[in-house]
């Protein structure tokens, strides 16, 4: 096998912009839409929003790797990141790392991309990983850097990267490149087009023993950011990890070659999909405040607690709706009480109900906003926007 960089035009990349074009547009028109239905979130809810798209990225980019976090842990490690005020919850080092290289990245955005700055982000994300020779640094293996799966006596190689001799000179391309290509940089690249390349771009070099899949979306994020002018928000590694198996094979395929637009296209798709969740978890959230506003000085305590206990589960509320059971435990109150309560708070505009008696069910009163997966055909025509 071949791969990309082992080809004579690498890393020459070649691709067809104009059946971008479309998405490049979708994509800095969503831009303006997230802009102007921020300015309607009140200061708290723009601080929930941060805190909530910093972690929720932080969660799922560690779960495509197979690392599953604590979700509380997580939050707050990224409150103390950012210094706000938070809980003494423990978290363990690979929650607090996570959460420390992603406050970094929302923070110097802006900053052209280093050597240094990746090997911070590789201290942090692999703290306390006692199994790894090469921490802080490019790999330095003789051993072939591959990607493998199925039995030790029969593997099946996905990919093998360049040898560990060449990766400085090859980190040292890429991120010329990378700065170059910046909007203020001599040779700009469109936000979309720039993010799909610098991610298969850096995977393809694979330059640290582990944790290449996390610093390559986050350079993505970093990508994206810069386009916007602001800390990206796009939810890329919670579509990604939606859509795992397509990703991996995506990415594969893209590897093996230097025409890339097949992989552009992907990469596009998926980001424009996760600019819609985005898109969607804000305006929950100006649905929210406009419901809290119009409820206010209306509930009792008990069922103020519990809106605000169902609001924090996000756009979809609890999987299958609040019962009257999961009420009394949030409230304490007796069934007489709980079953009074949600029958008002279902006459005040707060909840919905569906079924009856002990199947009664009860959701928010806010519209559920789904998004559709998003594809883009060979002529540049977008589905599913």
């Amino acid at each position: 096998m071949t791969w990309n960089w082992q080809r004579p035009d690498w890393p020459d990349f070649s691709w067809d912009q104009d059946r971008i074009k479309k998405a490049e547009e979708v994509f800095l028109v969503g831009r303006g839409l997230f802009e102007g239905m921020v300015r309607h979130l009140h200061e708290v809810d723009r601080e929930e929003l941060t805190i909530e798209a910093i972690s929720s990225e932080a969660l799922t980019t560690s779960e495509i790797e197979g690392e599953i976090l604590d979700r509380a842990s997580v939050r707050s490690s990224i409150r103390r990141q950012l210094g706000l005020a938070t809980d003494e919850r423990r978290a363990t080092q690979a929650e607090r790392g996570i959460a420390e290289m992603m406050v970094d990245l929302y923070r110097s955005f802006a900053q052209t991309l280093s050597h240094e700055m990746l090997f911070r982000w590789h201290r942090v994300l692999l703290r306390g990983r006692r199994d790894l020779g090469d921490v802080g640094h490019y790999r330095t293996s003789s051993e072939a850097m591959q990607i493998v799966s199925g039995p030790m006596h029969s593997p099946r190689v996905h990919y093998e990267g360049p040898p560990a001799a060449e990766v400085p000179g090859q980190m040292e391309r890429f991120i010329a490149w990378f700065n170059r290509t910046a909007p203020e940089g001599p040779d700009p690249l469109p936000g979309l087009t720039r993010a799909a390349i610098a991610h298969l771009y850096f995977e393809s070099i694979h330059p640290f023993e582990d944790g290449n899949g996390r610093i390559g979306r986050a350079i993505c994020e970093k990508a994206l950011s810069q386009c916007q002018g602001q800390p990206s928000f796009t939810a890329l590694a919670a579509t990604m990890l939606l859509r795992r198996k397509e990703y991996y094979t995506a990415l594969e395929a893209a590897s093996k070659d230097n025409e890339i637009i097949s992989w552009i296209a992907w990469f596009s798709s998926i980001t424009i999909e996760a600019q819609r969740r985005t898109l969607a978890r804000v305006e929950f959230m100006v649905d929210k405040t406009k419901l809290l506003d119009g409820l206010r000085g209306r509930l009792n305590d008990r069922q103020e607690k519990a809106l605000l206990r169902i609001l924090r589960e996000g756009p979809e509320g609890f999987t299958g709706g609040l019962s009257a059971g999961n009420y009394m435990t949030i409230t304490r109150a007796t069934p007489a009480t709980a079953t009074r309560d949600l029958a008002d708070m279902v006459t005040k505009g707060a909840l919905r109900r569906t079924g009856e008696r002990r199947h009664a069910r009860y959701h928010l009163a806010i519209p559920l906003r789904t998004v559709q997966a998003v594809t883009i055909d060979e002529n540049g025509r977008l589905r599913g926007v």
